[in-house]
């Protein structure tokens, strides 16, 4: 009850922004019965279930492959994912049509319970960092076990986490295995109240998923939609935020001169800023009509613009991974301003040579081994970031080089997702049948 006070109480205070939210941008809307009333769509039958709980696009992502290889190891059991978000809602229903999907309850007593009681889940798995009190609490009266997968817990979190210690040790001793990223992550955990015996180091789980493969149909189909040759040079900048596409384009304007053959694909981190992005390009000089805005998923591509001309093309986020298999040369964005930096790991895997500016904290753990390795240069401003792409572009062997030592890290890196699912093997054993199993 407790909980419920405080979240209501913070969502008469977020009330105004939340309502112009609504109004302005169309969030919000979807999925209120099952956030605030817990009303979802009942799993039928007996089987035994697994709720995977994934915030957003970026976590849907991070547990495709793990869902995937534990229905290949657990057939005879049922699957259920949610997700908070619109986008990791339509993009989880998009890949796994044949699961229960379903925007996530709030942590509200009541929707935790209607939920609970809808699903009667044998194990919920939470993605990274998903500690909610209210969740917690009726996993733990259905004594279904919780676990968290691809743990992470940045020095930020630790320290706000930290002043309140007795509470969130409290939520973290309820918590039946945490399978973390890093050694450092898992004894801030065991920091915070969390059992040692139940906290393991299992790796990333974004290394997993990372392709290598440049020939992949979706990274084919976009160089065949925008008439790229294999041979042909191209400096992909990615994950951008506000102010990265300027800077991108005056760089690429000036190293264009002495080597035309280069093309520039830009992909904003939102896809609410693509026209946005556009119209601040052509005051730039782009050319409008050199922007493809190509829309790819899983099931193909659904609309192409114009073809490319000035060798500027566009995209947007969710394409990001098909785009990088184009590159020779990568940028990750929201690295030159605060966001905290955005995924380097999927360029690294094909090989590209890897760029990012100084603020990254949010994949300090990824930039480190890719620079302990000579495998990756960071560029604190536009001259730097030039003389990257220029020295790319002047000495291959030196460009093909980085690109190959990053995709090396990366293939050092992987096997998370084998360490995560023999962590949670445990709680599949055939004998363990847990209360919420039994009720109807």
């Amino acid at each position: 009850m407790f909980y419920d006070l405080v979240y209501c109480a913070l969502l008469v205070v977020a009330f105004p922004w939340l309502a112009w939210q609504r109004m302005r941008h169309g969030k919000y809307r979807a999925g209120f019965a099952a956030k605030f009333l817990g009303r979802v769509t009942r799993r039928e039958g007996r089987n035994r279930c697994v709720w995977f709980h994934a915030v957003s696009v970026g976590e849907v992502m991070l547990l495709g492959r793990l869902i995937q290889e534990w229905r290949e190891e657990h057939p005879d059991w049922d699957v259920v994912i949610t997700s908070t978000t619109s986008t990791g809602f339509e993009l989880a229903q998009r890949r796994y049509a044949d699961c229960l999907v379903s925007y996530a309850p709030l942590d509200f007593s009541w929707s935790v319970a209607e939920a609970f009681r809808r699903w009667r889940p044998d194990l919920l798995v939470l993605a990274e960092l998903e500690i909610w009190p209210n969740l917690l609490g009726a996993a733990k009266e259905r004594r279904t076990p919780v676990a968290i997968v691809n743990g992470r817990l940045s020095e930020k979190s630790f320290r706000g986490y930290r002043r309140v210690r007795p509470l969130v040790g409290r939520w973290l001793g309820s918590i039946d295995w945490i399978g973390c990223q890093t050694t450092e992550y898992a004894e801030r955990f065991r920091a915070l109240g969390a059992a040692p015996e139940r906290v393991e180091v299992t790796g990333s789980l974004k290394f997993d998923r990372a392709e290598s493969d440049r020939d992949n149909p979706r990274t084919c189909e976009l160089r065949r939609l925008v008439g790229l040759e294999p041979a042909t040079p191209v400096w992909v900048v990615g994950s951008t935020q506000a102010g990265e596409e300027a800077v991108a384009w005056e760089v690429y304007r000036q190293v264009r001169a002495d080597h035309p053959e280069l093309r520039l694909v830009i992909v904003p981190r939102h896809q609410e800023r693509f026209d946005e992005v556009a119209r601040q390009l052509e005051q730039l000089g782009a050319r409008v009509a050199a922007i493809a805005h190509v829309r790819c998923g899983m099931r193909g591509i659904a609309a192409v613009a114009k073809p490319v001309r000035y060798g500027f093309i566009g995209g947007h986020d969710r394409e990001l991974g098909a785009w990088w298999g184009t590159a020779s040369v990568a940028f990750v964005g929201g690295s030159l301003g605060s966001r905290g930096g955005q995924n380097m790991i999927e360029p690294a895997a094909y090989g590209a040579a890897v760029s990012f500016g100084p603020e990254t904290r949010n994949f300090r753990d990824v930039v480190q081994l890719l620079l302990a390795a000579d495998a990756a240069i960071v560029v604190h401003d536009a001259a730097e970031m030039r003389s990257f792409v220029e020295r790319c572009l002047s000495e291959p062997r030196w460009s093909a080089g980085l690109g190959q030592r990053a995709q090396r890290v990366v293939a050092a890196q992987q096997g998370a997702t084998r360490a995560t699912l023999m962590g949670l093997a445990r709680f599949a054993a055939p004998e363990i049948t847990h209360q919420s199993s039994k009720a109807a």
